[in-house]
């Protein structure tokens, strides 16, 4: 009988390494928590937020606010000063696909350059930005994406083909920056 307590007991640990390993994500409830997102966004809304030219703009963070939250993880990291050009504020989930522009649960401190770096986690956003913005894929599978395994599924994730015409094989104009 112990036998069986133990292996229902590893069961649950068992489903989510072979779920994660094969590509399939916990649904988006749990892949972020509520307060990274910003609640102006949501699936009905994303034509009147994230969609529209000027949105991250109109709700980013002020530089020298931002700049104030990058010192201060900074300092909490041990990070030095003189280092402080090689890291980004990032956003765990990007202001342009729904992210809290404000919330510090949201901000972390990412390398700008590498395989794991914000230089290429900005070039995932704005392909998850134009599928979301075509309707081929949806905010929340976005945002799971983008905020769960973003590098293991980097290379998957960016051959989705959204907001590019066939013919011309030029980004969809009107992208905001993340």
């Amino acid at each position: 009988m112990a036998e069986g307590v133990v292996w229902r007991r590893h069961v649950p640990r068992v489903t989510l390494l072979l779920l994660v390993a094969g590509g399939v994500y916990p649904p988006a409830g749990i892949a972020q928590a509520p307060q990274l997102l910003d609640s102006r966004v949501t699936q009905h809304a994303v034509g009147e937020t994230i969609c529209r030219p000027g949105y991250a703009d109109e709700v980013a963070l002020p530089f020298d606010q931002a700049m104030e939250l990058k010192d201060r993880l900074l300092a909490e990291r041990g990070i030095d000063v003189g280092d402080a050009p090689s890291y980004a504020l990032d956003q765990r989930v990007p202001v342009v696909l729904g992210g809290s522009p404000d919330a510090t649960e949201n901000l972390d401190l990412l390398p700008w350059g590498g395989h794991d770096g914000e230089r290429r986690k900005a070039l995932l956003t704005v392909r998850l930005k134009r599928c979301v913005c075509a309707g081929k894929i949806s905010l929340a599978k976005a945002q799971a994406a983008i905020s769960g395994d973003w590098v293991g599924e980097y290379g998957r994730l960016t051959r989705m083909a959204c907001g590019t015409t066939a013919s011309s094989g030029f980004p969809a104009a009107g992208d905001d920056e993340p």
